[in-house]
C-alpha cells in the first residue's frame, strides 16, 4: 500500500500570529475519499466549509503532524537565516516527523526542485520527497495539507481575538483592519504586541510613524 504525504503552509506573509505548516498521509485508496468530501485548494473554500472538511480529512489521515512557528520564532530566526531558510526547517520537521512512500510539497522557493532537495537532506528522510509550485492546486494531499493548516490559523486568530476582546482582522500587512489594530495597540501600549512580527517591513513602517 503506497503511503502519499502532502505538506503544504497557512501564514507565511501575515505581520500578526503564527504560520503553521501541516502535513497529512494517505493511502492511493484513500484519495477517492478525499475527493467525494469536496478536498480542493484551501483558498478556494469559505472557513465554514474548510472546518468541516478538516474533519473528514482526519478521520481518514493514516498520519497528521501540524508544527507551529510563532511570530516571536520567525523574528528570532529570521535574524540568522532567510524565510526561505525557515520554511525548509519547518518542512523539514513535518516530513521527519511522518511516515509514508512519497512526500509531494507546495515549493515555498522559486525553484522548486532546489526546495526538495533542501528538504530531502536536512529531513534525512528516506521517502521520495517532491516539491512543485501551486501543489495545493494539483494535488488532492497537499490540498488536504492546505485545509489543515489554514483551519488551524484561522482557529489561532480568533483565539487571539476572543482573549483581547477586538478584531485582528486577517492578520497580513495589506488589511486595512490589521493596520488599524497594530495602531492602536502602539498608540496604547507603545510597542508592537507580542504576537505581531517584529521584522515584518509593516510593523517597522507603524511603530516608526507613531514615534
Amino acid at each position: 500500500m503506497m503511503l502519499i504525504l502532502g505538506v503544504d503552509e497557512a501564514g507565511k506573509g501575515p505581520v500578526i500570529g503564527s504560520m503553521f505548516v501541516a502535513g497529512v498521509v494517505f493511502s492511493e485508496e484513500d484519495i477517492f475519499d478525499l475527493a467525494a468530501f469536496g478536498v480542493k485548494d484551501s483558498k478556494l473554500l469559505s472557513p465554514a466549509r474548510r472546518e468541516a472538511i478538516e474533519r473528514q480529512i482526519i478521520s481518514r489521515a493514516r498520519g497528521r503532524f501540524v508544527l507551529e512557528v510563532t511570530a516571536q520564532q520567525i523574528d528570532e530566526l529570521r535574524m540568522v537565516m532567510s524565510m526561505n531558510e525557515i520554511m525548509v526547517r519547518a518542512h523539514s520537521k513535518v516530513v521527519s516527523g511522518l511516515r509514508a512512500d512519497r512526500a509531494i510539497l507546495d515549493a515555498a522557493d522559486v525553484n522548486a526542485e532546489r526546495f526538495a532537495q533542501r528538504v530531502r537532506e536536512l529531513s534525512g528522510a528516506s521517502m521520495q520527497i517532491l516539491a512543485e509550485h501551486d501543489a495545493d492546486r494539483k494535488h488532492i494531499v497537499v490540498a488536504a495539507a492546505s485545509i489543515i493548516a489554514k483551519v488551524a490559523r484561522d482557529r489561532s486568530i480568533r483565539e487571539l481575538e476572543a482573549t483581547l476582546g477586538r478584531p485582528l482582522g486577517s492578520g497580513y500587512p495589506s488589511d486595512p483592519a490589521t493596520v488599524r489594530f497594530l495602531m492602536d495597540w502602539i498608540a496604547e501600549n507603545g510597542d508592537l504586541p507580542p504576537f505581531a512580527r517584529k521584522s515584518w517591513s509593516t510593523a517597522q513602517r507603524l511603530k516608526a510613524s507613531s514615534v
